[in-house]
């Protein structure tokens, strides 16, 4: 949307929501709700593009060879699981990693991680459809599982990378006027504007109306019709007609006729217009399910990504006006980010829909908790910090033990080359404090060894990774004397009642297998957000 580019004036800031022309649409586009809470959430700081789910957005018919139809929402769920990252660790990725979701991707398939989704459908039909609280035509709507269960019929696997960047992905075109027989479109206004609107866009961004012939675009499937001219031409057709129906060709080529694509013939009940019915007008109730299905550490995140975001907002009148729609979602939301803003409460923004708001039960299924998947600690990857005198039996167990469950271990030093273990030996550094900052990684073991910890101690980048995995709520582990390192860095090994923290783990040579059982555990688990404090303490 044009709110959300840079400022016309000075192009200022990119690639961001938190300015003023942004939330001055936002503030003032009451449908735009759900829509930023999904945004505000960790749905919308993902860990990777492995751990998202694909959503259809619209509403699709599914049409039998009899003429029956029903409707349709297609649904991506992931198989890795679903996981994010905190927003701090986002800003931190921006500036030292910026290709950091690329980049996992394609290790992960290099590596023969293969990510997979699996297809998904809800489908009902027009009466349930006209029973629901909602208009399934809405696209800033959902329909929520416990109404409508997802079944799943597909899945698909991301294999392979692709040979030339270029070639086969720049140039992808996902047009969604292209569907197949049995697909149909419904009404859904967006989804009519998209038919049109991608096709143009198309046309000028890969030079003309061929682009459907360009190899990555050409359909598995031959389609054949009587165009034969415009710009960036690949097939080349023999034979003098290009019309039907003809006599000079034998009446070929000829269309398929009923056996091929066909549209629901639906028929129209009431009068055509330039508007939306009134169920459109309803835009809090799907918020508020959103914020009510999630867990307590959940909607901290968002209160936070809410404040974040108006924080950076110049005027005044803007974040007031967010906040009287966010009274219309909830209360204790819209007072705890008013409280972060040092603002008072104003009057809750006017309802427009002169309809009774529908209520719904919470939907588990919207909590990234609801789904961590069942991969283990598969792609999770792990630093091991290490320096001159580390030990190096421990680190070569844990390191062998890691890459066999698939993990992606790292030694992580002061700077690249070779540190000498202990022992003697040569251990090579993959990756520098400097260059390999924490939020790349998913836990952290700092290894034994005096004089390797008296090298960590000595930087600071060693003393911030292990700081910044502890509020980042991420599994640590120290051998031996690498537990020196945490107390010199004030990462406490107690959560703040006092209690035992599970994700830090302190071991020593007789009992590291038990201690590295107890790591891989919360490896699995992901984060710990028992820790975490809001302001952060350390």
């Amino acid at each position: 949307i044009h709110a959300v580019k840079p400022r016309q004036d000075n192009e200022i800031p990119q690639a961001a929501t938190a300015h003023d022309s942004a939330w001055d649409f936002f503030s003032q586009q009451p449908s735009s709700m759900h829509t930023l809470f999904w945004a505000m959430s960790g749905h919308g700081t993902v860990r990777s593009y492995r751990h998202m789910d694909g959503w259809g957005v619209h509403t699709f018919r599914f049409v039998a060879d009899e003429g029956k139809t029903k409707l349709v929402k297609f649904r991506f769920k992931t198989q890795q699981g679903l996981a994010s990252r905190l927003w701090e660790e986002q800003q931190v990725m921006a500036g030292k990693s910026a290709d950091a979701d690329r980049q996992d991707l394609w290790e992960a398939i290099e590596a023969g991680e293969f990510p997979q989704w699996e297809l998904g459908l809800q489908i009902f039909t027009e009466e349930q459809a006209e029973a629901f609280p909602f208009d399934v035509l809405d696209p800033t709507k959902i329909v929520p599982e416990e109404l409508v269960p997802v079944v799943r019929v597909g899945k698909m696997t991301l294999n392979r990378n692709p040979d030339n960047f270029f070639a086969e992905t720049e140039q992808v075109a996902f047009c969604t006027a292209h569907i197949v027989p049995g697909i149909d479109f419904s009404n859904d206004p967006l989804l009519q504007g998209r038919i049109h609107s991608y096709l143009d866009t198309q046309l000028t961004r890969l030079g003309g109306p061929n682009f459907h012939e360009i190899p990555i675009n050409s359909s598995i499937a031959p389609v054949n019709n009587n165009q034969r001219d415009g710009m960036h031409r690949q097939a080349i057709h023999r034979g003098r007609v290009s019309y039907e129906p003809n006599s000079l060709a034998g009446g070929c080529p000829f269309q398929a006729g009923i056996s091929g694509f066909s549209s629901f013939p639906q028929p129209i009940a009431e009068d055509k217009v330039r508007g939306k019915p009134e169920l459109f007008a309803d835009h809090y109730s799907q918020a508020t399910l959103f914020w009510q299905s999630q867990t307590p550490v959940e909607k901290a995140h968002i209160i936070a990504a809410f404040r974040f975001e108006l924080t950076r907002i110049q005027v005044v009148a803007i974040r007031q006006r967010v906040l009287s729609l966010l009274l219309n979602v909830d209360k204790e939301l819209a007072t705890s980010v008013a409280k972060g803003l040092g603002l008072e409460l104003p009057p809750a923004a006017h309802i427009v829909s002169n309809l009774p708001a529908p209520t719904y039960e919470p939907s588990p299924a919207l909590s990234l908790f609801s789904r961590p998947g069942q991969t283990g600690i598969h792609t999770r990857r792990v630093a091991i910090l290490v320096g001159n005198e580390v030990e190096a039996d421990a680190v070569a167990t844990v390191y062998t033990d890691l890459l066999s469950e698939g993990a992606v271990p790292r030694i992580v030093g002061v700077q690249l080359g070779k540190v000498i273990t202990h022992d003697g030996k040569a251990l090579d550094v993959e990756i520098s404090l400097e260059a390999g900052p924490s939020v790349l990684y998913d836990a952290v073991i700092v290894a034994g060894g005096d004089g390797s910890v008296k090298e960590l101690l000595a930087d600071a980048h060693a003393l911030e990774f292990v700081r910044l995995q502890y509020r980042h709520c991420k599994p640590i582990m120290a051998i031996g004397s690498g537990v020196t390192l945490l107390h010199k860095a004030d990462v406490p090994t107690t959560l703040p009642d006092g209690s035992v923290d599970e994700a830090i783990i302190l071991v020593d040579d007789s009992t590291l297998e038990d201690g590295l059982s107890n790591f891989k555990k919360a490896l699995a688990a992901h984060r710990f957000f028992t820790r975490e404090l809001d302001p952060p303490i350390a």
